[in-house]
């Protein structure tokens, strides 16, 4: 889920609750019989090359910083996977990224704004299309006019190639990439008995996501403290903390943690299909249910609306018993 509006989590059951669940336990550690909910995005992927992974990681980190939530950002993205100059148009090292939004005129504006900003600024960097579709958005179409006229084109394989004079040589952008229909807002919740416990689990499963394809966890390392729920007492607030899962407010809610939970971190994952979130859930809960109940791990659970806003529905128990369709 998102944070903000599209990512609010109604809470999970609390435990004191009766309610007919069936129980799955991973190395002693509880799975929640419940399912993150996820909405429909529009995604596409950039490939960035530089003269090193340095300068390539630079270039990367720019384009997809103020990008965690469409709600505050308007594009959730972030560094898909390193790779190796074999693996890139221009045989130089480079990184793919994945930048997802709600629409395609959000889309195209953010990649064409970021391109202009990140990228062309960035010493020694290209881009080039890192997925190929009938949808098209630009890359350098329209970047080109800030050669001034001194710009110049070629076509290669059927493919428009931009070479933009610029004062450390020139940039080299390909004119389009492609534009695929996405998924985002699966997310899966860590409940630990303290806040270090919780995070060391949330830095086990990052590691183990990160070797999945076609996936990014777009927030602040991988992980969200400030899941939200729907509302707020306040009239312009739309979202707030999600109290149901907040420690500190065990006595003065309806709380969904038992005494022994301290901390609550959570996992957002976009990725490019239901089945490439699925797998990124699947490796990570059993990453992190690898720690045993040493972790200071007790329950993965995972935020929704009840079903009622989102299409994707990933279900734990199904996910983990590798029904991932």
């Amino acid at each position: 889920m998102k944070n903000g509006l599209a990512k609010l989590n109604l809470a999970t059951p609390p435990l004191n609750r009766p309610h007919k669940l069936k129980l799955m336990l991973l190395n002693n550690i509880q799975i929640d019989d419940t399912f993150a909910e996820a909405f429909n995005m529009r995604g596409t992927r950039v490939i960035i090359t530089a003269q090193n992974h340095k300068w390539a990681y630079h270039a990367a980190n720019a384009m997809t910083g103020f990008a965690t939530s469409v709600i505050g950002c308007g594009v959730e993205a972030g560094i898909e996977r390193d790779l190796s100059a074999d693996e890139t148009p221009d045989g130089r090292p480079g990184v793919s990224i994945l930048m997802f939004a709600m629409g395609s005129k959000v889309l195209m504006q953010q990649l064409e704004t970021r391109m202009g900003q990140c990228i062309l600024t960035c010493p020694t960097a290209a881009a080039f299309a890192g997925i190929e579709s009938e949808d098209k958005i630009s890359l350098g179409k329209h970047l080109r006019y800030f050669g001034d006229g001194f710009q110049t084109s070629k076509l290669i394989d059927g493919k428009r190639y931009w070479r933009i004079p610029v004062m450390d040589g020139e940039f080299l952008t390909e004119e389009t990439t492609g534009m695929v229909r996405a998924i985002g807002g699966g997310n899966f919740l860590i409940l630990a008995t303290s806040q270090p416990q919780a995070l060391a689990a949330a830095e086990t499963a990052i590691e183990a996501m990160k070797q999945v394809p076609n996936v990014i966890m777009p927030f602040p390392g991988g992980v969200v403290r400030s899941g939200s729920k729907v509302g707020s007492k306040y009239k312009t607030m739309f979202a707030s903390t999600n109290d149901a899962f907040c420690p500190t407010l065990k006595g003065a809610t309806n709380t969904a943690l038992s005494p022994a939970i301290e901390s609550v971190m959570e996992i957002v994952i976009d990725g490019l299909s239901f089945e490439d979130i699925a797998r990124s859930m699947k490796v990570g809960i059993e990453a992190i249910c690898q720690l045993g109940e040493a972790s200071g791990v007790k329950r993965i659970s995972a935020g929704n609306y009840g079903g009622k806003l989102g299409p994707h529905l990933f279900k734990l128990h199904d996910i983990l018993n590798g029904n991932q369709s």
